[in-house]
């Protein structure tokens, strides 16, 4: 009769091989492609020794195909919880080592489980992707795994934060679950996300590329827009992942996490001289959010998309804030389809997690051109109306210089509920620039003049001095105070801390259409 000794010891050793993986030589593989392992990425995510694992010992069961010979340790997946910078935090950890990381019936029914655990418990769920896609083994089973998940993902969304950690190949309808979750990182040169890769694409259109050129990091992060962070290697992109879930409350049930600020002076005397004060030349919009935010604490999303726009985490006296930026340096800071985008989800996102929104405007108009309008500029752009309006957090708006038209109304601007406006001195608000204005107004009286050009200039002076500066707006209630720019931190603080307890409630609905 066996001992209670002898089968701790069993346990011990069954333990053992399923923390082997797929074994020594394709682990060997593994790194040999300059990727980590399942639980080498885990140990580099998450604290040390806060690891719990669940359901180790979770096998397939399907016997089509010779898989009824086939151990996979784990089903190809490790699952679990534990800390991140002290906080809890649920994942799952895709092992490429064993089935190359396929997801099948027993290894979907442990994300399931996990993500279940995460939204019961009110805590951020993180999914490291690594897999070859379905396991077409087990046929149409794995198929109705993956509608588990993506329906997981779709309910817990803006219930607790979810994020997405691509680490090697990510394909076919394994990319939507991904695409749900509020933030996707990506690794360059070991990581891609298609629908459908290289060689059907080359079978059915013709059409020769790589999959790097296809679905790589760089592609998603630039292009289309489908990722937010990437990095060279996974070391660097889960201390990015660290770094991102120091912003974010564990659930909607939370406020993000707040720190001590350094009780140094407020005042940003540089303030005054960040930005030109003629009205076209292009700058750095990120040159404002560091002399406004804690020192170091801006922390950029979608840096390399839609450039146009800057949407980021920082801090402000030790409080979390979301910053949606017009860039001026990229097309003058003009909204189109991507920026619109980008931004609508942010701010939403922001407003889930109830994370105080401050928009720093400077907007010539949404983007002219025949391309913008059939791609459904109007479509896109009424989404950014839509997030701000719907958002029951703080808002704030800082309009720097220019706020012109539709672009004025739709970048939180008093109608749709802002909660403070502020205006710099030199800010300029109105239907439109004062080139263009004039030039419609006074058209008649500056053909018929004896000098056009001059007339032109004396008539654009004059629309500048009566309609386009903050006064007109303030004396209006539209701008609730014009501030001097070296005081903008200050100010900020202050609504923070007057907004602390901001409650505001919406018709009650089952939810809204967002133009979509």
């Amino acid at each position: 009769m066996s001992s209670m000794f002898e089968k701790t010891n069993e346990l011990y050793d069954r333990r053992r091989e399923i923390e082997l993986g797929g074994g020594d030589e394709r682990i060997e593989k593994q790194h040999e492609k300059g990727k980590l392992t399942a639980r080498e990425r885990i140990d580099l995510l998450i604290d040390t020794g806060t690891f719990v694992e669940l359901n180790p010992f979770i096998e397939h069961r399907s016997v089509d195909f010779g898989m009824e010979g086939m151990k996979g340790p784990g089903d190809g997946v490790v699952t679990g919880y534990g800390k991140v910078n002290g906080r809890p935090i649920y994942l799952f950890s895709q092992d490429f080592t064993v089935f190359g990381g396929a997801l099948g019936e027993m290894h979907a029914e442990k994300i399931a489980n996990v993500m279940d655990l995460a939204a019961k418990n009110g805590a951020p769920f993180i999914g490291l992707n690594d897999s070859g896609g379905a396991r077409i083994q087990e046929g149409v089973v794995s198929l109705d795994g993956y509608g588990h998940i993506f329906y997981r993902n779709a309910i817990y969304s803006g219930v607790i934060p979810q994020i997405s950690v691509i680490m090697g190949p990510c394909a076919g309808g394994a990319v939507y679950s991904p695409a749900i979750t509020d933030f996707v990182f990506m690794v360059d040169g070991t990581s891609q996300m298609f629908i459908t890769g290289p060689k059907v694409i080359e079978t059915v259109t013709g059409e020769k590329i790589s999959a790097e050129d296809l679905g790589g990091s760089k592609i998603h992060n630039t292009i289309s827009g489908n990722a937010h962070f990437r990095a060279a290697g996974e070391k660097e992109i889960l201390e990015q992942v660290r770094m991102l879930l120091s912003y974010l409350p564990a659930s909607n049930e939370e406020k993000p996490p707040r720190i001590e600020a350094d009780e140094t002076s407020d005042d940003r005397p540089d303030l005054a001289e960040a930005i030109p004060f003629d009205p076209v030349r292009p700058y750095d919009v990120r040159v404002v959010i560091e002399q406004i935010v804690d020192e170091g604490s801006f922390m950029e999303v979608q840096k390399e998309f839609a450039r146009n726009i800057v949407i980021g985490l920082a801090r402000i006296k030790g409080e979390v804030v979301g910053l949606v930026c017009n860039q001026p340096k990229v097309m003058a800071g003009g909204l189109d389809i991507d920026s619109s985008d980008k931004a609508s989800r942010f701010i939403r996102f922001c407003d889930s997690f109830n994370i105080p929104i401050i928009t720093f405007e400077d907007v010539t108009g949404f983007f002219p051109g025949i391309k913008q309008e059939h791609g459904g500029i109007i479509r896109h752009g009424a989404k950014i109306l839509y997030a701000y309006s719907e958002a029951t957090v703080p808002k704030m708006t800082v309009i720097l210089r220019k706020a012109y038209g539709g672009a004025y109304v739709a970048l939180n601007s008093k109608s749709i509920g802002a909660d403070l406006v502020f205006a710099w001195p030199n800010a300029e608000i109105a239907v439109m620039g004062p080139q263009g204005a004039a030039n419609i107004i006074f058209a008649k009286e500056i053909a018929q003049s004896d000098d056009p050009e001059a007339t032109r200039a004396k008539k654009i002076e004059e629309y500048r001095e009566k309609f386009a500066n903050p006064f007109v707006a303030a004396a209006r209630g539209m701008v609730d105070d014009v501030i001097d720019p070296r005081e903008t931190r200050i100010k900020l603080i202050q609504a923070l801390d007057m907004m602390r307890n901001k409650k505001e409630e919406r018709p009650k609905k089952k939810h809204g259409n967002i133009p979509l």
